[in-house]
C-alpha cells in the first residue's frame, strides 16, 4: 500500500464516520519522536565519597 493507497482508504473511512455516525473528523499533526539523550547513570552518595578519597589520596601522594 503506497502513500496515496493510504490517503485515500483514510479519507474513505472519515466519510463513512461521517454519513454513519454523523460526526466530525478531527486530524491532527504527527508529533515528532523525542529527541533520544544518551543516559547517564547519577552518582550515588557512596560514588562520590568515593571519588573525594581518590582526590585525597592522589594530592597525598603529590604533596610527598
Amino acid at each position: 500500500m503506497n502513500k496515496e493507497q493510504l490517503r485515500a482508504e483514510l479519507e474513505r473511512q472519515a466519510q463513512r464516520y461521517k454519513e454513519i455516525y454523523k460526526g466530525e473528523v478531527i486530524t491532527y499533526a504527527a508529533q515528532p519522536d523525542p529527541e533520544r539523550k544518551p543516559w547517564r547513570k547519577r552518582p550515588s552518595l557512596l560514588d562520590e565519597a568515593f571519588t573525594k578519597e581518590l582526590e585525597k589520596i592522589e594530592k597525598e601522594r603529590q604533596t610527598e
